[in-house]
């Protein structure tokens, strides 16, 4: 992956599992320092031992401002940020809208709002200095969000979790206008991916996470061009490109798909 991300300091938000951890280590292997808010105790004691120390991990919750701050100091000790990459997510498990009341849809649509939106907005918001300090000093820092073939196409979740992603896509835009040309703002998109816990819904108790859907695997590769079901490490050289400030120098406002070529 080259060395272009060597002492680069890097924060990424809910890397202790999935495509989180995948990408977290790749970037540790590149020769950033990493710094990863895990909310999960369990999932961040993991990566700790996985990675030997080469990765700082912060135990604490991506939609609760304060530990968003806390992790944004500890990954940036001097007031220095090079990348945020944003990998929080909460899933809807597929949730036909025609099935929630009312009051259930107040509560689901504020959760994945929260969780999978807001969540993102704040560790911007609370970033900005310190991606600004960096490229004031040595050329455009950059974020990089995780988004989902949903985001593309009306598949691979339901109206919830889609809309929250589509969200997400409108953000890459806007703030790569808003925020130009200090940082540099651009997505990946990854598609179903297997070993991914992606949570369901507590608003709407929904216990079953990602990797426990029977036959999932399996239809991964049958809805793709490439017949492979991606793993979380697959998706970690479209994050770690668009973190060189050298490889991907011109490159913002850019959501790169990494679903094996999906079939529709």
């Amino acid at each position: 992956m080259g060395t272009a991300l060597h002492g680069r300091r890097i924060l990424v938000t809910g890397g202790g599992s999935g495509i989180g951890r995948a990408v977290s280590i790749a970037y540790a292997e590149a020769g950033a320092v990493v710094t990863v808010l895990e909310r999960s105790a369990e999932f961040a004691d993991s990566l700790e031992r996985e990675v030997h120390g080469r990765i700082q991990v912060v135990v604490g919750d991506a939609t609760d401002v304060a530990d968003v701050q806390e992790a944004v100091s500890v990954a940036a000790p001097e007031g220095r940020l090079d990348n945020l990459t944003l990998c929080v997510g909460v899933f809807d498990n597929r949730q036909s809208l025609r099935a929630l009341d009312a009051d259930q849809l107040a509560r689901a649509s504020e959760e994945i709002w929260r969780v999978n939106v807001r969540s993102a907005l704040e560790a911007v918001r609370c970033a900005i200095p310190q991606l600004e300090a960096t490229a004031e000093v040595g050329g455009p820092s950059s974020i990089t969000l995780t988004l989902s073939e949903s985001a593309l196409y009306p598949v691979g979740g339901g109206v919830l979790y889609g809309s929250s992603k589509w969200a997400l896509r409108g953000m890459v835009a806007h703030l790569a206008a808003d925020l130009a040309p200090l940082i540099r703002v651009n997505a990946v998109a990854p598609g179903g991916t297997t070993n991914t816990r992606l949570g369901g819904l507590s608003s709407l108790h929904q216990t079953q996470t990602a990797d426990r859907v029977p036959g999932r695997d399996e239809r991964i590769a049958a809805g793709a061009l490439l017949e492979v079901t991606a793993r979380p490490q697959d998706h970690a050289g479209a994050y770690c490109y668009l973190a060189d400030p050298v490889a991907a120098r011109i490159v913002t406002g850019v959501v790169i798909p990494t679903d094996g070529g999906r079939r529709y």
